[in-house]
């Protein structure tokens, strides 16, 4: 059985996007399934009532009665009829159509299905198992395994932001019709740092562009502000990254940048990249990113330590903690790196 942090943490991405009647059946048949001591169990983990709880298990046990009513549910075999019903030759007078391009068989509507994730590499599983059997070794050392990546940019203002929150009836915030950028606010770009043995983040709000740098720095900010305070003895880091992206693996800038955060800090940066088209394999997203999202949703981002706070405020069952700070630095686009200050880069490829 699940744990209740498991249940909890379920409950908490799947209920906004049910309205009452389906969380009231939806929540009463996972009681239900618990047995004894369910409707408390999921009470507590939802602060649902108990009284809706059991007035959803009568309506699980009781003869689904579908009618014509105000929720827009049709009776069994209401509505209009299906056109194959009213004439008989219709389908095969359809196959006749689309023969000469098609086989005409199994056809139907269907919308975009994202299944695709690029290239199948050979290696791929290898490359996984790499990441995960080096990831424990450098955890059980006792020394900084992170994973990085830049969230999605922001637009900072009275926008639109995605997602439903409580309020009062016909009190819903107002925003701009139109998603314009605003030439003085501009847009955020979070770059995160997630501890992954220590379920902790950080984020770096910056400004302008997400490039290496300024990737870089964030890392640079974490270490200093988190990292340090529990990793100080260590001779190593370990950086999980994308393989695209101001962190991919064919970026010069990256490479002399953590060259630069190595003697810095004296310690031996490793970096493990991704497979193409597996990013979301990479634990800062289903971490740390997603709850970001969870908790800003339905709030209008109107100024950069509005998202800020946000971001800091992010919390979960399982105790993530997340520290975040803006980064008014102007970042440049386009920083070439020569072949000479790409030799000083003291990589190593195993």
């Amino acid at each position: 059985m699940a744990s209740d942090s498991l249940l909890s943490e379920k409950y908490t991405l799947l209920l906004p996007h049910l309205n009452e009647s389906s969380k009231r059946l939806y929540l009463a048949s996972e009681a239900m399934s618990i047995g004894r001591g369910g409707i408390s169990k999921v009470s507590k983990l939802t602060s649902v009532s108990r009284v809706t709880l059991t007035a959803g298990l009568k309506e699980l046990r009781s003869k689904p009665a579908l009618t014509s009513s105000k929720n827009g549910i049709r009776q069994s075999g209401g509505g209009r009829k299906k056109a194959t019903d009213l004439d008989k030759n219709l389908i095969e007078a359809l196959k006749k159509l689309v023969a000469p391009h098609t086989v005409g068989e199994g056809f139907s509507l269907q919308a975009n299905k994202k299944t695709n994730e690029g290239g199948n590499h050979p290696d791929r599983d290898a490359q996984f198992q790499h990441i995960n059997n080096t990831s424990a070794q450098f955890i059980a050392n006792g020394e900084a395994v992170i994973s990085v990546d830049c969230k999605k940019k922001e637009l900072i203002g009275e926008f639109k932001n995605s997602g439903t929150e409580w309020t009062l009836k016909d009190n819903a915030t107002a925003v701009n019709v139109y998603d314009f950028v605003d030439k003085d606010l501009g847009k955020a770009v979070p770059y995160g740092v997630y501890d992954i043995e220590r379920n902790q983040g950080w984020v770096s709000v910056g400004i302008n562009y997400d490039t290496a740098k300024f990737a870089v720095s964030s890392i640079r900010n974490w270490w200093h502000e988190m990292g340090m305070h529990v990793y100080q003895e260590s001779k190593r880091i370990y950086i999980n990254a994308d393989g695209g992206g101001s962190n991919s693996s064919r970026s010069r800038l990256w490479k002399t940048e953590l060259q630069l955060l190595a003697n810095e800090l004296n310690k031996e940066i490793h970096v493990s990249h991704f497979p193409p088209g597996t990013s979301k394999w990479n634990k800062i997203e289903h971490k740390m990113f997603s709850f970001i999202s969870m908790n800003w949703r339905a709030n209008p981002l109107v100024s950069l330590q509005v998202i800020v706070n946000l971001i800091a405020a992010t919390t979960t069952t399982k105790g993530l903690k997340i520290n975040a700070k803006a980064d008014t630095t102007p970042y440049e686009k386009g920083i070439k790196v020569s072949d000479e200050e790409l030799l000083l880069v003291n990589v190593t490829i195993g």
